[in-house]
Formats: structure tokens, sequence, C-alpha cells
């Protein structure tokens, strides 16, 4: 009787760990296939990447990679599949991809894109900044030792990860450029969290025509009845809102909900309750992001203005016109993540910081920008900005403490030294989960090639 009773209760125990561990990958279902649909359909369609070239580093971690992807090149989809769960994301033209969450695919296809965000210039014709029209590289760097870092980084590996892309700017000139065999200067890379730096940009240009004001509290009507009315977007912006966030990206946490099963992300986060005083506790959160692009569409009285606001006052003043910013399944650009571009484009973006807020003559951010941007945010040990990274607590020994960059989780680096007149742009599949690249040196080789 004993040794019955036993052995039910050790029967009792497998099933119950059994079904709770359906329960939990069935939770984890839209997240594995999600991430998969989205990231493989944007590569496709946005970055004209081969699927099998994307399955084989991209998506070759954790639960993702076993999943099941369908690529339909006729409606521009891709459909993923994990066990019994399945998602399904959709490119289309301007808006890149989206992946469908509570919004019908039928809806979002009829969406247009709206007109009038043509540049007005062919960057095939005209010579850089804004074109792409490269002419020499004599600015008093070493380039022939910039060339062996090139190669050492996108042949050799010799840094560490994989880098797809390598770019550097010196004195407002190209002086290095390199790429694996499968990329080049036509490519659009993802940004990962370097999107919201641009996001910074696009607040800046709305403080400048006088539709913003950063230290004024942020009017959320879910947030007027409690401590969470007195938010500044100063505070979303330096990452010290207060708000509960989980940035965890290896599980089921705020971060990873957000962005593979809700469709609307600012909102999302908007309904966060308040773990800290505002402007108390430095915390890195994607949603604070996400909610700061939400107040950015608020600020326009229809989406086609919306959405030809990035291309006019920003993209194209830069010579990144073909940059695609996607969007959520509500149609608010996802500013935490989703910003495809070119290296070269990415190189143009750091040059404005670099020259503060003013691109080839046009002053785009308002003056005093740049140096509100990285004023440390007071509960950050020196390491943040105003969504922008800082160096100031020599995070990177080998680089200047002036230094401020945009970074993404993956391996993707915007460095910007104003007093060496140097951007250094870095793309490509690093996740700091498989040990990541050895930025610190490079950049102090990156460095070297300075003559005196």
């Amino acid at each position: 009787m004993t040794r019955k009773r036993i052995l039910y209760g050790v029967l009792t125990v497998i099933v119950i760990a059994l079904i709770g561990g359906i329960f939990y990958i069935n939770s984890l279902m839209p997240i594995i296939t999600g991430y998969a649909a989205k990231n493989l359909c944007s590569a496709v369609f946005v970055s004209d990447r081969d699927p099998l070239n994307v399955e084989a580093i991209d998506l070759n971690f954790s639960f993702i990679k076993f999943t099941k992807n369908s690529v339909n090149y006729d409606d521009k989809s891709v459909t993923s599949r994990f066990l019994w769960g399945k998602s399904k994301a959709i490119y289309r033209p301007g808006f890149g991809v989206t992946l469908l969450r509570d919004v019908p695919e039928e809806k979002l296809r009829k969406i247009r894109y709206p007109k009038g965000s043509d540049p007005g210039y062919s960057q095939d014709t005209i010579k850089w900044p804004l074109g792409d029209i490269l002419t020499g590289r004599n600015t008093g760097i070493d380039t022939l030792r910039l060339d062996e870092i090139a190669k050492k980084l996108i042949t050799d590996n010799a840094y560490n990860g994989d880098a797809f892309a390598f770019m550097v700017i010196h004195k407002g000139v190209p002086v290095s450029e390199a790429y694996k065999p499968q990329f080049n200067q036509k490519t659009r890379f993802l940004s990962w969290s370097m999107a919201k730096s641009f996001i910074n940009a696009m607040v800046g240009i709305l403080v400048m025509e006088g539709k913003l004001d950063v230290m004024k509290p942020v009017d959320i009507d879910e947030w007027k009845g409690d401590e969470r009315k007195n938010i500044t977007l100063n505070n979303l912006m330096q990452m010290q809102s207060g708000l509960k966030w989980n940035e965890d990206y290896g599980n089921r946490s705020d971060v990873t909900l957000m962005l593979h099963c809700e469709s609307d992300f600012g909102r999302y986060a908007i309904e966060k309750p308040e773990a800290t005083e505002a402007g108390t506790q430095w915390y890195y959160s994607s949603g604070t992001t996400n909610i700061v692009s939400y107040l950015i569409r608020r600020q326009f009285s229809n989406d086609s203005t919306y959405y030809v606001f990035a291309n006019n006052q920003l993209f194209n003043r830069i010579g990144a016109p073909d940059a695609v910013f996607e969007v959520d399944p509500s149609g608010t650009r996802v500013g935490s993540s989703y910003l495809y571009a070119t290296a070269r484009d990415y190189a143009r973006f750091g040059l404005l910081y670099e020259n503060d807020g003013v691109f080839n003559g046009d002053r785009i951010l308002p003056e005093g920008w740049v140096k509100y941007t990285t004023t440390v945010a007071s509960a950050s040990d020196g390491k943040y900005g105003s969504f922008f990274w800082l160096n100031k607590g020599k995070s990177l020994p080998s680089a200047p403490e002036d230094m401020f960059a945009c970074d993404g989780h993956d391996g993707q680096h915007i460095y910007i030294m104003p007093a060496q007149q140097l951007v250094v742009v870095i793309l490509g599949y690093s996740p700091t989960s498989k040990g990541g690249m050895d930025t610190d040196r490079l950049l102090k080789d990156v460095l070297g090639t300075l003559k005196r």
C-alpha cells in the first residue's frame, strides 16, 4: 500500500510537471514564432538577404533555431511555426514589416504609406555626405592601417563576434568601409536599440518647432490620477521614468511580450505601474522609448503628416532617404528596435551629432540639443544620457571619456568622438550571449590610426 502511494505521488508530480511545462512552452509560442517571422521577413524584404543565411546566423539560437519558416515572395510575408504555434509577419512598402497581432491582415494591407517624402535628389548622382559619390580619403588618418583593421574585423573575425559592415568617418570623410561578401553599401541593416537614438533626434526636431518641452510632465490620461503624472519627457528619455519594467530578452519579459505579443507597444508600456519615484533610479527600458514614440505620433493631426515627418525632417536631410522605420500593428513607429538603414546612413547620423545637430550646413537639431543629449542621467553612473550611451564612466577604457554612442543588443554600434572628429560604425550579429565583440580593442586600434 505504501509503495502504491509513493508511486501515485511520483506519477502525480510528473503529470503536474508535464502540464506546467506545456503551459510554459505554450506561453512562449508567440515569442518564439513571432521573433522568427518578424526578423526573417524584415531581413528578406527590407534588407534583401538570403533566408538561409539569416536562419544560419541571426535565428540560430535557443528555441528560435527550431522554427520552420516559410517565405512567401508573392504576398511578401513569412510564416513561422514551432510545435503547435504559428505567427505571420507581412511586408508593406514604406512601413517595412509588421508582425500580425490583434489587427486583421486585410486591414493593414489596405493602409498605404503616404506620398510626399521624395528627397528631391538621387544619391547616386551627388557627392557625400548627402550622396554616395565618395572622393578621396586624405584626412591625415593612416588609411593603410585602417584597411588592415577592417580586414581583421570583417574577414578574420579577429575581434570576436560577427561583423557584417564597418565604416569610419574622419573629419566628415569616409576613410574606411568594408562588408562581408553577402552585404554592400545598399544593404539596410537592423538597428535594434540604435533606433532609440533616432527617436532622440525626432524629439529634438519637435522641440525646435516648439511642439515639445522635455522638462514638462507628459500628458497621458492614465497617469493623471497617480504619481506617474509627474513623469517628464526627460525622465523617459533618460531611462529614469520609475515605471516597472523587465528588459530581460531571455524569457517572457515585458520587452519580449511587447515586441511579439502586443499590437500597440506604447500603450502596453504606458499601462505599467510606478515602481520608484521618477528621476531617482536608472533602468534601461525599451518600453519608455515606445512611450516617447507614441507621444511623437500624438503631435500630428493625421497619420500621413506623422509618417512623412520622419522622412522630410530627418532622413532626407541627412542623406538617408531609403531608411525604413518600421511600425507596430497600431501604426506607431517602433522606436525601441526596428529601424533599417545602410552603414552609410548610420554614419551620416553619427555626423549629425558630431557636428552639434548640423548636417551639410543644415541645422536639423536645436542648438544645445547634443549637449542635452550627452548630459548624464543622474542615476546612471555616467553611462547614459538621453537615448544615447555615454563613456563618462569609462566602460570602454580605450575610448575618450566624451565619446557617446548608439548601441544595439546584437552588436550594432555608432561611436561618436567629437574631439577626434571620428565616427565609427559596426553592424552585424555579435550578441553578448555569445561573447560579444571586443569593441574596446577595436576602438583602440582605430584611434591608433590618427596621425599626430
